[in-house]
Order: structure tokens, then C-alpha cells, then sequence
């Protein structure tokens, strides 16, 4: 038996497989981001081992297996930013400050000051943004001297929970090098010389780089005791959850692409290294990470847009859930399904925490732009999900505009694809055939054959492919899809005429 556990943003999730790939069981505990100033966003990293401890807990129950049985756990999460700042005794300092969070605009603007996008880009493969986890750290180091003297590691919040169940301390080689501005995508280690440019010591970062399928450590008896798996259990490196999500689809060879979609997006593809574009984040695939890059873009909010839709303006919906088993995302969804494409002029930038690539903007904000008395909420709904789907677009854009191939067929994964109406509009707003899995694991599908990869149930990470069934493609409309062509050049219009009103918006909420 195998284990997978993801550590999302908004959650964390376990899945427990057998060899030919059989769910045995499946459990999830929720949790919330802090959000203290606007722009900011944190976690404390004992919500996630809690929570992993917990989704343990509950898988093994509920499959009723031996624990002596589980031959691997492995274990990917969120991109934690800055990483967990511990000291020496492997506390929490700070909260993490996560993928999320924007504050370090003035570390970023310092770095396009004073290091050439050339030097930047071709040691790491990336350029520099307040989402990159390097500019944190720099904020840091900048705004908390105290905290920053006691800080040991930068822990990234899997890592961090792989440390408290082994006592080792490692990072893979994706978790590294989505850190971006320190890692060197080509020799695949830390780069001393951007080190010495940024001004971060190298010993704040884990000396031990493994790959995704590597045995980090063997679960001690503190977490065996808490989580009733046995001492000794082999505790798997796993890597960021969007390659890990990508990987769960079986993409192995150059082309094949996939959309993760939860609280953000991450969309992306792999190739041998030769497409890199600073418009687009790259690092070390987690599998064949000797000669496999994995470049993605994501969109910041975009799963996060349609929940504070559902929790802002669906209180009736989300009281029909908690007496009924009817979802609120699907009673919503009932009101958009009569509205066409377009929304009757309706146009969501979904940016409401900033955005990510390919604009890389953290004062960008969400704008539903085009009302009149004739729009309803479920226009309104509409909108927001065409939105999110057009800054699917305008990443595939970039990827194409860089050389890079993408297959006709894109593969969705997370809690979007569960829904018809928005894989269709995906569809037709991308020009993307949309194939989805039989069944809704994500990131921990492929944490479970990482896992057994690394004690060596398998022996090629190609043999994935054997656990996988799919759901019926949902193809492009060409209709739609010419009509959506016009709607991707105002939305993209809108967010450049209105630039410079969301860049005063973003000081006057930051109180500059």
C-alpha cells in the first residue's frame, strides 16, 4: 500500500492506493490563510502537519488496512514563498509567508534596479517578482532583523513537515528551484554567485537537494504514535504540488500539458530546457529531473475568485449545503448555465491578491468590469469563470510565443474540473480539448507513485500511466471559441488601460 499527501493552500488532502492503483481511501481537512495587511498572506506550518497528521489518521481508518502494509508515504505541498523561517530547535519563527503573499515590492523593485534581467535569467531560468520566495526573504531580512538573526532554514512547508516526522532536513529539486533567484536550473544546486548579489547566506537554505522519488527519512515514534502508521515508515521527498498534479496525469513527454486548478491555477508542460521565458516560471521536473524542466504559469486567485463569490453573495446556497448535500458552487452554477458566452459584456480580471504570470503585476486587482441593470448574479458568476479561464489563455499564449509545443488535448485537474460548465468554457475560451481524470486526486496520485518509485514498487516513472483512467474529453466549439477570441483582447485591453488606476488603488490600501 501507498500513501499520498498534498498540503494545499486551502487544504490538505490524503490518498491511500494499492500497487495497481485502487483507491483504498481518501480524506481531507480544511483550513484558512491569514491575511493580516492587504497583499499579505501566512500560515503558521503546525496547521499543516496537523493536518497531514489528521488526513493520516483518517485514511488509514477508513481503509481498514494494516499499517504494516504501507510500504511509502511521500508527501508535496504548496508553494511556501519564503519557506518557514525555524531556528536551531526547528521552531516556527514567523508564519510562512506563502505563494500568495505580494509585500515585498520594494525587494523586487531593488533587484530590477541592480541585477540584469540577463544575469538573473540565465543562471535560474526566471526573472523576479514579489511572488518568487527570494524577495521575500529579502523582505525579511529587511523589515524583521531580530527574527531574521535567529532564522536557521528556510524550511518549505512539505519539507517542514517531513523534518518533524524524520529529524532530516532536505528539499527536492522543484521546491528548490521554484524559490527562483538563488537556484541554478542548469548546474541544479544553490548559486553561490546570485547569493553573493542578493546578500543571503547560503547556509539559510537545506545543504541536502534530493530528487522527488528519494527516501528522505524513516517516520520516528513521536509521529507513529500520532498518526498510527509504524515506526520506520519511508517518508518520500514528493515536490510542489503543481508539477506533483502534473504528474499525477502521467505527462512525461514534451507536449503534454495540464491545468491544476484549485485556489490558484497552475498550468504547464515539460520540455528538455531549450523554451525558458522570464515570463513563465521554470524549474527541475519530479521525474527525470536530470533532463526534464517543467515551465508553468498560474493565475494568483483563480479558484479563490469563485469561493469569495460562494461566500460573499451565496449565503442562501451555502445554507442549502449544510441541511442538504447539494453544493453551493453547483446551485450557482445553475443560474450561469443560461447566460452565453461572454456574459452580455461582462469582463472579471480575476486579480484579486495581485497576479502572477504572465503579467506579473502585485498591484493588478479584480475588476468585474461592464454592468448594467440587464446582469444578474448569475452573469456575474459567468464572468468570474470566463475570467479565470481567459488567464489560462493568456499563459498558453506565452508558452507558444516562447517555442514551446503543446499538444491539442489539455489535461484539468482540482476542483473545477468537476464541473461541466467550467471545463467546457476552459474549452472554448483556451481552444484546448479538455481531458479530465475518472476520478478527483490531483497532487496525490502522483505523491502515491512517487512514493512507490522510491522504494521500488516501480521501476519507470512512465508506468504511471497504467493507474489512470479518464472521463469523456470535452472538445473546443469553434463558435465559441472565435467568439471568446474577441472577449481575450478586451480583457487583455482592460487590464492595460486600467494599470495605473490599480497601481494608486494598491497605495491607498496599503496606506502609501
Amino acid at each position: 500500500m501507498l500513501i499520498g499527501v498534498d498540503i494545499g493552500t486551502g487544504g490538505t488532502k490524503a490518498l491511500m492506493l494499492d500497487a495497481q492503483g485502487r483507491t483504498l481511501g481518501e480524506a481531507f481537512r480544511e483550513y484558512g490563510v491569514l491575511t493580516p495587511a492587504p497583499s499579505w498572506a501566512e500560515q503558521w506550518p503546525d496547521v499543516w502537519l496537523e493536518a497531514v497528521v489528521g488526513t493520516l489518521k483518517d485514511v488509514l481508518e477508513q481503509s481498514k488496512c494494516d499499517p504494516k502494509e504501507i510500504a511509502a508515504v511521500a508527501i508535496s505541498g504548496l508553494y511556501g514563498g519564503s519557506g518557514i523561517p525555524v531556528d536551531r530547535d526547528g521552531r516556527a519563527l514567523r508564519p510562512c509567508m506563502i505563494w500568495m503573499d505580494r509585500r515585498a515590492r520594494e525587494e523586487t523593485q531593488w533587484v530590477k534596479d541592480n541585477v540584469p534581467l540577463e544575469q538573473i535569467f540565465s543562471i535560474t531560468g526566471n526573472y523576479v517578482d514579489s511572488y518568487y520566495g527570494f524577495t521575500k526573504i529579502l523582505w525579511m531580512r529587511n523589515n524583521e532583523p531580530d527574527l531574521w538573526k535567529k532564522t536557521w532554514q528556510f524550511v518549505t512547508p512539505k519539507d517542514y513537515v517531513i523534518y518533524k516526522f524524520t529529524g532530516e532536513l532536505a528539499t527536492d529539486y522543484s521546491s528548490a528551484g521554484n524559490i527562483g533567484g538563488v537556484f541554478d536550473i542548469h548546474k541544479k544546486t544553490w548559486s553561490q554567485e546570485m547569493l553573493d548579489v542578493l546578500g543571503i547566506p547560503l547556509s539559510l537554505f537545506p545543504e541536502r537537494i534530493t530528487r522527488s522519488f528519494d527516501v528522505v527519512g524513516k517516520l520516528n515514534r513521536e509521529f507513529a504514535a500520532t498518526t498510527g502508521l509504524p515506526e520506520g515508515t519511508p517518508i518520500v521527498a514528493g515536490g510542489i504540488d503543481a508539477p506533483v498534479a502534473q504528474f499525477s496525469c502521467g505527462v512525461v513527454n514534451e507536449g503534454e500539458h495540464v491545468a491544476m486548478t484549485g485556489t490558484s491555477i497552475c498550468w504547464g508542460t515539460v520540455h528538455d530546457g531549450k523554451y525558458l521565458t522570464p515570463g513563465l516560471v521554470s524549474f527541475p521536473y519530479v521525474v527525470n529531473d536530470d533532463t526534464t524542466i517543467y515551465t508553468f504559469g498560474g493565475g494568483a486567485t483563480s479558484g479563490a475568485v469563485i469561493r469569495w463569490f460562494r461566500d460573499e453573495f451565496g449565503a442562501c446556497e451555502r445554507e442549502v449545503q449544510r441541511r442538504s448535500d447539494v453544493s453551493a458552487y453547483s446551485l450557482l452554477e445553475k443560474e450561469a448555465q443560461g447566460v452565453g458566452v461572454g456574459s452580455d459584456g461582462l469582463i472579471v480580471l480575476p486579480y484579486f491578491m495581485g497576479e502572477r504570470s504572465p503579467i506579473w503585476d502585485p498591484d493588478a486587482r479584480g475588476t468585474i468590469f461592464g454592468l448594467s441593470l440587464l446582469h444578474t448574479r448569475g452573469h456575474i458568476y459567468r464572468a468570474c469563470m470566463e475570467g479565470v479561464a481567459l488567464s489560462l489563455r493568456h499563459n498558453m499564449e506565452e508558452a507558444v510565443k516562447a517555442g514551446i509545443k503543446l499538444d491539442e488535448v489539455c489535461y484539468i485537474v482540482g476542483g473545477p474540473a468537476r464541473s461541466d460548465l467550467w471545463t467546457q468554457i476552459f474549452a472554448d475560451a483556451t481552444g484546448y480539448a479538455m481531458k479530465r481524470l475518472d476520478r478527483d486526486v490531483e497532487a496525490t496520485l502522483g505523491d502515491a507513485f512517487l512514493a512507490g518509485l522510491g522504494v521500488g514498487v516501480f521501476k519507470e516513472p512512465g508506468e504511471i500511466k497504467k493507474w489512470l483512467g479518464f472521463r469523456e474529453t470535452l472538445k473546443s466549439d469553434p463558435e465559441n471559441n472565435k467568439a471568446y477570441g474577441r472577449h481575450f483582447e478586451l480583457y487583455k485591453k482592460l487590464y492595460q488601460q486600467t494599470r495605473e488606476i490599480m497601481a494608486e488603488v494598491a497605495r491607498i490600501q496599503v496606506g502609501a
